[in-house]
């Protein structure tokens, strides 16, 4: 087997993450050695900048996109979302008739359960309400990223055979970040949505905990999320919202970084147990402190001797575990050690195995 197809139901480029899995994913099966086609619908994009230079990459495969009815302009997000949906499934199907591939692969759920392909690979990342095993019957194998996703799956009566755990990865290059960081202020750094899930909120009220010295960054989000979230905490003096930027500047803030916080809420069940955070990874790389929300999904990767745990949801613990990191970077170079095991290559290598087996 050496030709995969890999659909994704995404505008591409995005601002949004799984743009960001998506194309490192398909660099490292086209590096593993396979014909990698990369499927997406053609949408209309504010993002002007061709997606190799958008997500820093070679063209180490094909992108092909197919001309839909895009939908997403309707006022309603679920019925545009599925209309859309239904419409980029339409095209697939016939694009797929025309074609011959060993491996179709994708992390859309209302896509792979629609086809009808002998090796059809789901890669999942969260466990819908409305799920049913049903759902994935045409499917060969499953891909989930936490231990969590799979344990619902055999309770739902999967075979724990066609399950494979793949967490999530890191380019260690990329987030290569040396020596100490290159700024004179105690700089808190969060990357990432800015939705309540993610903890934001929390890390926004913490700042209120700590010394006018110490200033806590965001960086991330949409228009409307970075409006909303500016309007309430755009006037406390030691934190700055820097808003959406491209990945490919990440890496320089890290280095400006003393602590990298990943403040996850343990209110909602995708949180608690099934999300994967890359930013989790690429914190493990840059050789900073780690503050992380003691949840089971990240302590699936993170652990004590690796990053500082926190309550989730409780700012004036997580004031005082930031203090805690800013004094002691003890638990940076064993998360860089652990780290090494979660590369992208790593990643495919092991998902090629559970494919080819």
């Amino acid at each position: 087997m050496n030709r995969i197809i890999y659909i994704a139901n995404v505008r591409l480029p995005t601002e949004k993450a799984h743009g960001i899995q998506i194309m490192k994913m398909c660099q490292a099966f086209s590096m593993a050695g396979y014909n990698l086609t990369l499927v997406v619908p053609k949408r209309k994009n504010e993002i002007k900048e061709s997606v190799w230079d958008y997500y820093n990459q070679e063209k180490t495969f094909k992108i092909e996109y197919l001309k839909i009815t895009d939908f997403m302009k309707i006022v309603v997000p679920k019925v545009s979302f599925y209309l859309q949906t239904k419409s980029f499934l339409k095209a697939v199907q016939h694009y797929l008739k025309g074609e011959s591939p060993d491996i179709v692969y994708s992390r859309d759920l209302l896509i792979v359960k629609n086809l009808d392909f002998e090796n059809l690979f789901y890669e999942m990342h969260d466990l819908p309400q409305s799920f049913n095993k049903n759902d994935l019957k045409k499917v060969k194998g499953v891909i989930v990223i936490t231990r969590a996703l799979k344990k619902a799956l055999i309770e739902e009566g999967m075979s724990e055979k066609r399950i494979i755990v793949a967490p999530d990865g890191v380019d260690l290059e990329e987030f290569k970040v040396e020596g100490k960081r290159q700024t004179d202020k105690k700089v808190v750094l969060y990357v990432g949505h800015l939705y309540p899930w993610k903890g934001v909120y929390v890390l926004a009220e913490a700042a209120k905990f700590l010394d006018k010295d110490i200033l806590v960054r965001f960086i991330g989000g949409t228009e409307k999320d970075i409006e909303k979230f500016r309007e309430k905490y755009g006037s406390l003096g030691n934190v700055d919202i820097k808003g959406h930027l491209p990945h490919k500047l990440i890496p320089t803030h890290f280095s400006q970084a003393s602590v990298l916080v990943l403040p996850n809420s343990g209110k909602e069940k995708s949180s608690r147990y099934w999300t994967s955070p890359m930013k989790m990874f690429e914190y493990m790389a840059a050789k900073r402190p780690i503050v992380a929300s003691d949840l089971p999904s990240i302590r699936e990767v993170l652990n004590e001797g690796n990053a500082i745990l926190v309550e989730p949801d409780n700012p004036k613990a997580l004031a005082q575990c930031i203090k805690k990191a800013l004094t002691s970077d003890d638990v940076s170079q064993k998360a860089f050690e652990d780290v090494q095991e979660y590369t992208w290559d790593k990643r495919v290598k092991k998902i090629l195995k559970f494919i080819n087996g």
